[in-house]
């Protein structure tokens, strides 16, 4: 089996909908870490303190043929057309540990469906 990785930089207030959204396409879960970057514009200043936006920074290991689907999907919930909300973007895996039972599931599944 073949797997990738979508990497995505959200808002914190788009997390959960891009999680919700990519489990309704086929996801299986989601790791999510807590950030904060830079971006084109400048970030907020009050009083001389610089006021940063929070960012999540989520990441779904997937099966390749569930890419498409769920990139798809968290692109629609994240709002990701419009500017500064987030951008996601998808990196080969080379080798994968610890998902002997996701791929046993998966086999499962796919003998329940044709067999």
């Amino acid at each position: 089996m073949k797997f990738k990785l979508i990497f995505a930089t959200v808002k914190t207030n788009k997390t959960d909908p891009i999680v919700d959204a990519a489990k309704a396409a086929g996801a299986t879960g989601a790791t999510i870490i807590s950030g904060r970057g830079t971006g084109m514009r400048e970030a907020k200043t009050f009083f001389g303190l610089t006021l940063e936006d929070q960012t999540d920074i989520v990441m779904f290991l997937l099966e390749e043929h569930l890419v498409k689907t769920v990139l798809k999907a968290i692109g629609e919930a994240g709002e990701f057309k419009k500017p500064g909300t987030g951008i996601a973007l998808v990196l080969p895996v080379e080798h994968v540990i610890g998902m002997e039972s996701q791929i046993e599931k998966f086999k499962d599944e796919i003998r329940d469906k044709y067999l």
